[in-house]
Order: structure tokens, then C-alpha cells, then sequence
């Protein structure tokens, strides 16, 4: 540990948003594997698919993913949800 109180203060600072990074990635993980979980369920899809939008566009917008990452994950789950109606 250090003795500079900026040091001390960064260290905090960093663990905190970790912490909260941490939460909301998860909290995308959990959207997605819903919305996956459900794709039977027509009823749901859109429903779902747009809560998992929202999570990832608020997450690019606080700067816990990046853009490209972002939009790299919604173009695959609209990919599965094509590859799945075409199997209906």
C-alpha cells in the first residue's frame, strides 16, 4: 500500500468502478443468456432483445464496453435471431 494520499485515493477510486463494471457486465450476461433462453417464446423475443440493447447501449454510453465491442455483440445476437426464424 502506498503513502501518497493520491495513490491511496486512486486505488479506491479504481476498486469501486471495478466493482461496478463488474455488476453491470454481468447483469448484460444475464439479459443475453434470457433472452437466448427464451427464443422459443415469440411472445418475448422482442421484449427481450431490446432490454439487452438498452443494457449494452448504457454500458457504451458509461464507457464499460466499447463501442465496437457493443456493437459486435448486438449484430450477433440479431444474427442468432435471424438463424432462428429461419428455422421456423
Amino acid at each position: 500500500m502506498s503513502n501518497n494520499l493520491s495513490a491511496v485515493k486512486k486505488i479506491k477510486v479504481a476498486s469501486r468502478n471495478r466493482l461496478q463494471n463488474k455488476t453491470y457486465k454481468l447483469a448484460i450476461k444475464k439479459s443475453i443468456k434470457r433472452y437466448l433462453s427464451n427464443l422459443n417464446n415469440s411472445s418475448e423475443i422482442s421484449k427481450n432483445l431490446s432490454i439487452v440493447y438498452q443494457k449494452i447501449d448504457k454500458a457504451i454510453k458509461k464507457g464499460i464496453l466499447h463501442k465496437n465491442k457493443g456493437a459486435r455483440k448486438k449484430a450477433r445476437l440479431t444474427q442468432i435471431l435471424n438463424q432462428h426464424t429461419k428455422k421456423i
